[in-house]
């Protein structure tokens, strides 16, 4: 959820200064983008994901400041929720073994954590939302200790001036209202990273934009909420209406949401950091004392603090990060689609596409989004949200298809010379994109195979709704750490 900040009252005074600080950081911001002071001969990658932790009983266990007590890595952090934790895998470069090493350093992490974990009655699970989870379980109570968390929750329903009101219509039907923001809580997600040169970001930016549908649609692994069977990645309308800063009012006017796909083809990163200051008011207005264009002007590099804080609390699919490593400045594209889980085999698989995918895309004659209208790509989005592996999307050329047949015919050879771009060794490049290929062949992912057990579970072993979503999880966890890929797991009754 963003950098960490001290709890405090927040005054006119602070906003109408954050909001001149804001603006001066995006000035220096463009400055910097026309003299090319960013970090871009040796692009790296990187990885974050979000796990949920779950007790004996495989309910949601609040335990998540005495697990990292106990796990004392500082690559684990807290989350939003007190049944939720997250592991940063330090960046590395794809070339050569880079994918490998990535699941090897994931598996080992996350397996000496479990082991902590076991220690203070807590299990991880990589999954997009709990099963188990129940709203009694999200309330103000459930929120970590850190401050920011609580910042955030004031700061937004402050904004919203009356309580959240979660609407999703899928398999099922939800209708409930919250009065925090915890329902975010439940979305537990993997963020990819890639870093790229200001010249190249609008495409890979675009790229990433153009083929957010079909990410969903392949990795979905959150068809459950509150007991209820909704869409294939439930989590994609729960975060945008748990953290809508907006009263039914301001929606009717057309004000944008801060969880956002989006509404246009880019040219510049900086038509994104741009947007976010004239659309989206400070939800943590607090500024440092440097002064960015002093610190450009003496040489040094900026840290734009007010501007990535603001950057953190707009939450767009493809995020655009602006960082300093070593006193040099960077641009990342965070790619935020997809949920955890369920292995880590099919997590760095789903890496491998995405990296391959989108370097295909991005370096190609004729880019994609000039035949592509962004509300097809986010139709498609949504769409892909909605159905899984079963959707059917727009693609130019092809007119609307299953998306199985998409990247079986299409994407597949492309994700194949991108990552041949990249320099993935060959074998690791065919195992990766090997799981991929056989995730579409088998219509099987993670949503999938929990909507198969559920049903199986409730029609032959006579299971009531919660004993079942409870045996799913109690399945669910061996199947994650045996890291057999999702499509090979079995569906017993």
């Amino acid at each position: 959820m963003g950098e960490d900040v001290t709890s405090r009252t927040f005054t006119r005074e602070d906003r109408a200064r954050y909001r001149d600080k804001v603006r001066r950081c995006l000035d220096v911001f463009a400055a910097m983008l026309r003299e090319s002071r960013f970090d871009v001969e040796r692009p790296m990658t990187g990885l974050e994901i979000e796990l949920n932790l779950v007790d004996g009983d495989w309910q949601p266990a609040m335990r998540n400041a005495d697990v990292l007590a106990a796990i004392a890595d500082p690559h684990f952090q807290t989350e939003l929720g007190q049944f939720n934790v997250e592991i940063n895998v330090p960046p590395r470069r794809l070339g050569g073994g880079g994918t490998a090493a990535y699941e090897e350093h994931v598996r080992a992490s996350l397996n000496a954590a479990e082991e902590k974990a076991r220690t203070r009655g807590a299990h991880m699970v990589m999954i997009g939302i709990l099963p188990t989870l129940r709203a009694g379980h999200l309330t103000a109570e459930t929120l970590s200790a850190n401050p920011r968390y609580a910042l955030l929750n004031e700061q937004i329903f402050a904004a919203r001036g009356e309580d959240l009101h979660l609407r999703i219509s899928g398999v099922e039907r939800l209708a409930t209202t919250a009065d925090t923001i915890t329902p975010e809580a439940a979305c537990t997600s993997t963020q990819f990273h890639l870093q790229v040169g200001p010249a190249q970001f609008a495409a890979y930016w675009n790229a990433a934009q153009a083929v957010a549908g079909v990410q969903v649609a392949l990795g979905a692994n959150a068809p459950f909420l509150f007991g209820r069977q909704l869409w294939a990645e439930t989590r994609i309308p729960l975060f945008e209406q748990a953290t809508d800063t907006r009263p039914e009012e301001l929606k009717a006017q057309g004000v944008r949401p801060r969880v956002w796909f989006g509404e246009r083809w880019i040219t510049s990163v900086f038509d994104l950091f741009e947007e976010n200051v004239r659309y989206f008011p400070a939800l943590l207005p607090v500024c440092d004392d440097d002064d960015p264009a002093e610190v450009l002007a003496r040489g040094d590099t900026p840290t734009l603090s007010e501007l990535r804080l603001h950057n953190g609390t707009v939450y767009r699919w493809n995020r655009p990060v602006y960082d300093v490593v070593r006193e040099r400045p960077h641009l990342r594209v965070e790619n935020r689609v997809l949920p955890a889980g369920p292995t880590v085999l099919d997590t760095i698989a789903n890496g491998a596409f995405y990296f391959g995918l989108v370097r295909a895309l991005a370096e190609s004659d004729r880019p994609l989004w000039s035949q592509m209208s962004f509300s097809a790509a986010e139709e498609n989005f949504h769409a892909c949200a909605r159905q899984g592996i079963a959707a059917q999307v727009f693609w130019p050329s092809l007119g609307y298809l299953p998306v199985t047949e998409l990247v079986l015919r299409r994407l597949l050879p492309l994700a194949h010379d991108g990552l041949d771009r990249w320099g993935v060794d060959a074998a690791e490049r065919d195992r990766l994109l090997g799981v991929i290929e056989q995730r579409c062949l088998t219509g099987r992912n993670g949503a999938s195979w929990q909507v198969e057990t559920l049903h199986r579970l409730e029609e032959d072993d006579n299971l009531d709704r919660a004993a079942a979503l409870r045996e799913v999880v109690h399945r669910y966890i061996p199947l994650m750490h045996s890291n057999q890929p999702v499509h090979e797991w079995p569906v017993a009754g």
